[in-house]
């Protein structure tokens, strides 16, 4: 009996003690105190780094320094010719209806005492432009003056001790340097995106329709949306580097790259703007061309550089300074050209009256020329020689061959047919051979080989004897469209 009772007493024990370790442990009956919750590990996964943190402090600053620079343009406009809203991103479609239109974009605060920078296409055709700062006050802002050729504008608000940004230098921006964009996105004010310089000299993205339009764009893959146009691409020591333009899509928004304008351009135009309203800009005169590998072969370079000149201007700078059709130019003011729209970009920064030293590449050598610049004439036509050449007699059959060996059929013209294109000589294209040299080349049929070695062409028999003559070699051509526009093309021979 006496047994029972220890067992009885043992197991009522033990009992105790599992139900107290259930209390303790709670099993979710029980609640800890606030005092008693405990989430997280016990430390970091990775130690604090100094140069991760000072680096994550610099776009903390630039964030705070630079947003007070940055302005919210709300504009009320008449729509142009289709552009259905004032955020300009060409990929995205347009609005065929001309109508009255609200929109919105960025500006920069480029001095203290009221002028703001920002984008021809926020404020153009605009009848009524709102200026909301960082700190939330609204003025009223009057349009000094716009610049469509670089969709550029300025507007001024009447205040003072303004906080303006700070300019920089593009002329000294590299490929994969950070850089963040600030403006006000989608409505959403003071907005901060980071990213890299992903391209410079970005060019041939048909955003402004004008042959004179200068295209030389930064490229980043810091995020920009619609609202951003007019706000600013900055470095990470603050200084604004360009202005944010348009972005590449198909949707509207950001897909993965956006596009500003050197800062170095839009502060030559501004300055232009605000003393005179409107920019007196100088012109070389000249239609280029880039070279490529087979035309740097075809003129002796020893490698694809500068571009050539297919067109001069007449009674324009250029024709004036014994700058010649088929001259490649080197350099501008010893600065390398590679590409159009980088000679467009630097002489658009440029007024009539400034001069220009061109680095130059003629039959061989380079020469220098100094060119006075002109402003652009409305009547300006290309220079042409007028003088009648015999051709061809109507009644004589015209020959045709087949060049093989670059994939190219051609025949002679008669002098109908050169008065009809208003031309002198030439070979007419009768037929390319797709994926073949010339093909690659860009040319087709219909256009007329006028020029080859620069040589004037009458005859196929000559084309074909300069072909043959430039085995392993390459060989340049100058051809002609039925508009009479003449370009310059360079085709590596085959041995």
């Amino acid at each position: 009996m006496r047994g029972k009772s220890i067992l009885g007493a043992a197991a009522l024990i033990v009992l105790g003690i599992l139900f107290g370790a259930v209390l303790v442990s709670g099993f979710g009956w029980v609640k800890p105190g606030l005092a008693d919750v405990k989430l997280g590990a016990d430390k970091s996964p990775v130690m604090p780094n100094a140069e991760l943190n000072n680096f994550s402090q610099a776009f903390i600053d630039v964030s705070e320094k630079v947003t007070p620079s940055i302005v919210q343009i709300n504009v009320v406009s008449e729509s142009k010719q289709g552009q259905g809203g004032l955020d300009w991103f060409p990929w995205g479609g347009f609005d065929n209806s001309p109508k009255e239109s609200e929109g919105s974009g960025s500006g920069i605060i480029i001095s203290n005492d009221g002028y703001i920078l920002t984008n021809n296409h926020v404020v153009e055709n605009a009848k009524r432009v709102e200026v909301i700062l960082n700190d939330r006050r609204k003025f009223e802002a009057k349009v000094i003056g716009t610049d469509p050729l670089t969709d550029l504008g300025v507007i001024k608000i009447n205040a003072t001790n303004l906080p303006a940004a700070y300019l920089g230098n593009s002329d000294q921006l590299k490929v994969g340097q950070w850089v963040m964009a600030i403006g006000n996105p989608l409505s959403l004010s003071s907005t901060v995106t980071a990213g890299i310089i992903s391209a410079l000299n970005r060019g041939s993205l048909r955003l402004i329709n004008d042959s004179y339009g200068v295209e030389n764009f930064i490229q980043t893959d810091a995020v920009i949306n619609p609202g951003n146009s007019g706000g600013a691409l900055v470095d990470l020591n603050g200084a604004v580097i360009g202005v944010n333009t348009a972005i590449a899509t198909r949707t509207g928004t950001y897909i993965g790259y956006g596009f500003a304008i050197p800062i170095n351009l839009a502060q030559n135009v501004a300055k232009d703007l605000i003393a005179n309203g409107k920019v007196s800009r100088g012109y070389i005169g000249v239609q280029i061309r880039e070279v490529d590998a087979a035309l740097a072969k075809s003129l002796g370079l020893d490698k694809p550089t500068g571009v050539i000149i297919e067109k001069i201007v007449e009674g324009g700078s250029a024709s004036e300074a014994d700058v010649k059709k088929g001259d490649v130019i080197l350099k501008v003011d010893n600065k390398e050209v590679n590409a159009p729209n980088q000679l467009q970009s630097y002489v658009a920064g440029k007024t009539a009256g400034s001069k220009v030293v061109l680095t130059l590449w003629r039959d061989g050598k380079q020469i220098e020329r100094s060119v006075t610049l002109k402003p652009k004439g409305d009547d300006e036509v290309a220079v042409k020689d007028d003088v009648d050449k015999p051709g061809k007699q109507d009644n004589t059959p015209t020959e045709q061959i087949k060049l093989e060996s670059i994939g190219l059929s051609i025949r002679d013209l008669k002098v109908e047919e050169l008065k009809k294109l208003k031309i002198d000589n030439g070979v007419f294209i009768t037929e390319v051979k797709p994926y073949s040299l010339a093909y690659d080349q860009g040319l087709g049929k219909g256009l007329v080989i006028t020029r080859a070695d620069r040589k004037d062409i009458s005859s196929v028999s000559e084309l074909e004897k300069i072909i043959s003559s430039k085995k392993g070699k390459a060989v340049l051509l100058e051809v002609a469209d039925s508009q009479g526009n003449s370009r310059y093309v360079g085709i590596e021979v085959p041995d």
